[in-house]
């Protein structure tokens, strides 16, 4: 059989699952008054996106021997709880609009956007709560957890954009709260649901820190290496912004002079010139900083790969395994 055969049953089921994952958030939030407050929360929902989390979590219950019906409402809460962070996010960075769409601060007004995350923040508590399967004292530490290491790592990623003395360690440690906290928080509540024992949430936890290290470094590396058709954004965006990535900061610490002064000049100015792309890539090639960020990627992947002998050979676990991939790949 080959990899395509091998892939279409997997990406039917995670079709399958995305749908259902729609169809309740749907029906999640009534038409209700105040409709202020109710339209804005309804309207961030529909907003569309791969439902990635919530799926994982739906894999993940199904390989502990958790049904779908029972994993739905702890999956639910995790995409409700990522839709807030956007809302928040979008305020955050001025951002205009969301996947095409306007934003709740602009298409409302940013009084209407804090409340309405406010709002799903809740209800992605009440919707954890609500899940009748699995350790509740120990879902909810996980939640708790959860919340705190993303606030902590936005957090940090809002001082780096002040801070000249930012490290490789600081920037993986933003990651492991900005990106991989949540991804951390649906494989163990995934395994929890399905009652899972302590050592198998630790690798569950591992899992998700190792998927959101090598999902973050391949996206700074795609920045410089992606094809503009594939990738749909401007080649080289983070560096013209002067973002602190991986690349950039592995730039700072280069053993060659040259190269150095030309990415601590991008600290100090704020951000390069488009013109001066080809040269940056060019350093960045030289001077192996593409080709650690590319092992970089590798190990994260490699130790996922690892934990995910956890999840047995169950439908579910092959189908994570290709989700995962697809997902490194950029196929999905």
């Amino acid at each position: 059989m080959t990899s395509v055969e091998h892939a279409r049953p997997a990406k039917a089921l995670v079709e399958a699952l995305r749908v259902d994952v729609e169809d309740a958030l749907a029906n999640l939030i009534p038409e209700q008054k105040p409709e202020s407050l109710y339209a804005p929360a309804r309207y961030v929902l529909s907003g569309g996106g791969k439902r990635l989390r919530p799926v994982l979590l739906l894999l993940t219950a199904e390989a502990f021997g958790t049904t779908r019906q029972q994993a739905m409402p702890a999956a639910l809460a995790v995409e409700v709880f990522h839709n807030f962070t956007l809302v928040h996010d979008d305020i955050m960075d001025n951002a205009d609009t969301r996947r095409g769409n306007p934003t709740i601060h602009t298409k409302w007004d940013e009084s209407t956007a804090i409340l309405s995350g406010d709002y799903l923040m809740g209800l992605s508590y009440q919707l954890l709560a609500a899940t009748p399967a699995g350790n509740q004292a120990r879902m909810q530490q996980v939640y708790h957890r959860m919340v705190q290491r993303l606030c902590e790592g936005q957090a940090l990623d809002k001082d780096f954009e002040t801070r000249s003395d930012v490290t490789v360690d600081e920037y993986i440690q933003m990651i492991d709260g900005k990106t991989a906290a949540l991804l951390e928080a649906v494989f163990e509540l995934g395994g929890l649901v399905g009652n899972c024992d302590q050592a198998a949430q630790e690798k569950l936890q591992l899992l998700g820190q190792a998927v959101g290290r090598a999902f973050q470094i391949q996206d700074d590396l795609l920045d410089i290496t992606a094809a503009t058709a594939k990738w749909g954004k401007k080649i080289g965006g983070d560096l013209i912004e002067g973002k602190k990535t991986y690349l950039l900061l592995r730039a700072l610490e280069s053993d060659n002079e040259v190269a150095r002064a030309f990415f601590e000049k991008i600290v100090a100015h704020n951000g390069l010139a488009e013109d001066k792309i080809p040269k940056a890539k060019q350093l960045l090639e030289e001077n192996g900083i593409l080709n650690d960020a590319k092992q970089a990627v590798l190990h994260h992947t490699s130790i996922a790969q690892d934990c995910l002998q956890v999840l047995g050979d169950s439908e579910a676990a092959a189908t994570v395994r290709w989700l995962l991939d697809a997902m490194q790949t950029r196929l999905h």
